[in-house]
């Protein structure tokens, strides 16, 4: 999935190409992945691209006051092109689910693989009328996010602090990978209790947070969006490398799964050396 520092590189990539430029087209591959009727995709013909910005995991694209907002979720991608094929999409006939043509010709597709179709686009006159949007959490790259609003939130959970670092009501753009690499360089259990971390625990795991995700869009920042899959998998140093060895103490990388989801964590770093309980091979660890 897309987090924060993949989607402000998909912003910078497209604000780039495409601000400036006028829409000229907009095509529906899927008709269920435009959750707005009103205005129809028809309204963005001819509007400029004054803008590119992101709320959280959302990327806005502002066409003369409209904007077209979409959110990739799990599998969704950008596919950009310089020249946009002349093939007119047609619904349910192609694996494409949206595409956006532009005056110079260029233009982008949105796709989404697997069966499990969430990606989502929304055509709003303003983006608080995007519900995803309305009920984020603040941004942990804004400047103003300080120490002291971290602690507030922290300390006002009951939650396991994966699980508060990953909502994206409590805090927007960090998933699963990046709360993996956040814990790890914290040295921190994924299963820790939120509102009982202390006062050096929480300093440390802001400071982690904002190094690792500071890091990680220095790193996307100038790709085009063919390459930020791969740069992303390669900057991890936890999340996805099962069985491959801690880059700080060289401990085993270990796994814990869930229904439709995995966490990775070393338990020299994070766990006091304790492997943490999965149900695939052991039913408890004490």
């Amino acid at each position: 999935m897309p987090e924060l520092p993949e989607v402000q590189a998909l912003v910078d990539f497209l604000a780039g190409r495409c601000e400036g430029l006028a829409v000229t087209g907009v095509e529906l591959g899927s008709i269920s992945v435009l959750k707005t009727y009103s205005p129809p995709p028809t309204a963005l013909v001819g509007a400029p691209v004054d803008g590119v910005s992101r709320h959280g995991k959302f990327i806005d694209l502002d066409c003369g006051g409209t904007h077209l907002i979409f959110h990739l979720a799990r599998a969704g991608w950008l596919r950009w092109s310089d020249s946009m094929s002349a093939t007119v999409l047609r619904p349910g006939k192609s694996p494409i689910a949206l595409r956006v043509r532009f005056s110079d010709g260029s233009g982008f597709d949105l796709t989404e693989a697997g069966t499990k179709k969430r990606l989502a686009a929304y055509l709003v006159m303003s983006p608080a009328e995007v519900p995803g949007i309305a009920s984020l959490g603040p941004d942990p790259m804004a400047a103003s996010f300080t120490v002291a609003d971290f602690a507030g939130i922290v300390r006002g959970h009951r939650m396991q602090i994966k699980g508060l670092l990953r909502d994206q009501g409590i805090i927007a753009g960090i998933g699963n990978a990046y709360s993996d690499e956040i814990l790890n360089v914290a040295r921190m259990s994924p299963f820790a209790i939120a509102a009982r971390l202390d006062d050096a625990e929480i300093e440390r795991l802001y400071a982690a947070l904002r190094e690792t995700v500071s890091a990680a869009v220095a790193t996307a920042s100038g790709r085009p969006a063919a390459e930020l899959k791969d740069a992303k998998r390669a900057g991890m140093r936890v999340h996805g490398r099962t069985g491959e060895s801690c880059p700080a103490c060289g401990d085993v990388v270990r796994e814990v799964s869930f229904a439709d989801s995995s966490l990775q964590y070393c338990a020299t770093c994070q766990t006091g050396g304790k492997p943490l309980a999965d149900r695939r091979t052991s039913r408890f660890l004490k």
